[in-house]
């Protein structure tokens, strides 16, 4: 198939944008299923060079669509100038977008020895590139994987329990290099691809469409009580922030103490939405009060001070559990913060974006996954950003956590559509661990999720109330659980196969 560069171009761009589409708030999955099939169609029989461009342009083009609340977050809480922000998230999304430009040039490579090659490695080059950006050393960033499009199929996320994330993604770059060929068969008058896209195509609707009354019905045997605390999101909080929001405070404890007493069960606030700290005697005494009053425990975000081994004292972002007594009975503090709001990596050579902090602050990295103890079960809890990291949560699992918790200010976000894309992410953990997922937020999206990725109960957003969450313990180990991201090593161990081969198939050209 010939196509113009200017074609190329336009197919690139269609396909950034189709790709964005496909994602919350736009929620038009379907685009998924043929988006990366248009980059691979623009990039084919190009030169890897202006392949690299293509790519590039499609990551941009789609990040800078479905993330631009990085901007906000930036410009609103950084707070940077207006030309400062705009930088800083056109550098991100340049960033971002070198994995796809990768991808481009990847396929546009591999394609010298074939489109039929190509279209085969496509697949593991994607999932290989999503895995590498994931472990980017201190800023991966693997939010908005291709699989999470195929996610909120409740029979498809299923193969999450066996393949983690990555599986759903393979299942839709190969489709969408399946369909790539097809197109360029067709373009050959060769109708052989054809049929086999049909194959395809019928045997996902019949999964997508009949399967998920197959996905069994999960039993739910305890509440909790999720409070949305709806408080405004600010940069800094005054001395006399507990004794301004009193009344705010009063109504919060009214409404988790009076929601425990007509139904037991543990009460949940967020990550710390305001200057919270059981360091603070005001805040420790209404903590207890409602710990206490409740009667099933109280669990809420909460910054932690530690002394430095450097001297000082250093802040964590912390979850603490008091009990019925009101005793401190388990404290977890986040391990992965978010790069440059809550810490600056490579603070020796950033020195520029030492003020980016004031988002958050500068907080100190926990190092163990904690597991408490609840009536009836054990469980953990992962904080806001880490629900984006499937190899991480599953590492609570390990250790032993019956249930689920995730606690998260998203208000930082404001009206985006963040908010929905972390729900969409964290979901998929709880389907990888078969557990129930039990999510609070500051202001939204509070829910209550099954072991098959249900959204069992949900609290409007930006309003303050209480969710009657129900939830069940459960102690099985699923194969992602026990054995972790397989599929994506063995993405790159076929992925460095057929490299190889390309080279081989170069050399021996040259030497005819």
């Amino acid at each position: 198939m010939t196509l113009s560069r200017t074609a190329r171009l336009l197919l690139a761009v269609a396909s950034g944008v189709a790709l964005a589409l496909s994602f919350p708030s736009f929620h038009v999955a379907l685009l998924g299923w043929i988006a990366p099939a248009a980059l691979i169609l623009a990039v084919l029989n190009e030169s890897p060079r202006f392949a690299l461009l293509l790519g590039w342009l499609q990551g941009a083009v789609f990040y800078a669509l479905s993330v631009p609340f990085i901007y906000t977050v930036m410009r609103q809480y950084g707070p940077l100038p207006m030309i400062e922000a705009g930088g800083v998230f056109t550098l991100t999304v340049l960033v971002l977008a070198a994995f796809h430009a990768a991808f481009g040039f990847g396929v546009a490579w591999f394609g010298r020895s074939g489109t039929g090659r190509a279209c085969l490695a496509a697949p593991f080059l994607w999932v290989s590139l999503e895995f590498l950006l994931l472990h980017l050393p201190d800023i991966g960033y693997p939010w908005n994987l291709l699989g999470y499009v195929a996610g909120g199929n409740l029979a498809l996320v299923q193969l999450t329990t066996i393949t983690g994330i990555f599986g759903l993604s393979l299942l839709v770059v190969s489709y969408n290099a399946l369909t790539a060929w097809m197109v360029l068969q067709i373009s050959q008058r060769d109708k052989r691809g054809l049929g086999i896209w049909i194959g395809a195509t019928a045997a996902l609707i019949v999964a997508g469409v009949a399967g998920p009354r197959l996905v069994p019905q999960a039993a739910a045997d305890h509440i909790a009580h999720l409070v949305q605390t709806n408080f405004t999101v600010s940069m800094s909080y005054p001395a006399d922030w507990m004794q301004s929001h009193a009344p705010e405070l009063d109504q919060l404890e009214q409404i988790s103490v009076s929601a425990a007493q007509k139904m037991p069960g543990m009460v949940v606030w967020p990550e710390v939405p305001a200057p919270f700290s059981l360091q603070d005697g005001r805040l420790l005494t209404r903590a207890t009060r409602i710990a206490r009053g409740a009667g099933g425990g109280f669990l809420l975000g909460v910054v932690d001070w530690k002394p430095l081994a450097s001297g000082g004292i250093g802040a964590n972002n912390s979850a603490a559990l008091l009990d019925s007594a009101g005793a401190l009975s388990f404290l977890y503090d986040k391990i992965h913060l978010v790069p440059f709001s809550e810490y600056v990596p490579w603070r020796n050579w950033l020195t520029f974006a030492g003020g980016l902090t004031g988002l958050v602050g500068d907080f100190q990295h926990g190092s163990q996954y904690k597991v408490g103890r609840l009536p009836g079960g054990s469980f953990s809890v992962f904080i806001c950003y880490e629900a984006i990291f499937p190899n991480e949560v599953r590492r609570f699992t390990l250790a032993g956590a019956a249930l689920l918790v995730n606690i998260s200010d998203d208000g930082w976000f404001g009206g985006s559509a963040a908010p929905a894309q972390h729900l969409a992410m964290a979901r998929v953990r709880a389907v990888e661990n078969r557990r129930w997922l039990l999510r609070d937020t500051n202001n939204g999206i509070t829910v209550s999720v099954d072991p098959y990725g249900r959204i069992a109960a949900r609290l409007a957003t930006d309003v303050r109330g209480e969710l009657d969450a129900p939830y069940g313990f459960r102690t099985g180990l699923t194969f992602y659980t026990r054995w972790g991201d397989w599929l994506p090593w063995l993405c790159l161990i076929a992925t460095l196969m057929l490299l190889l081969l390309g080279v081989r198939d170069t050399l021996a050209h040259r030497n005819v």
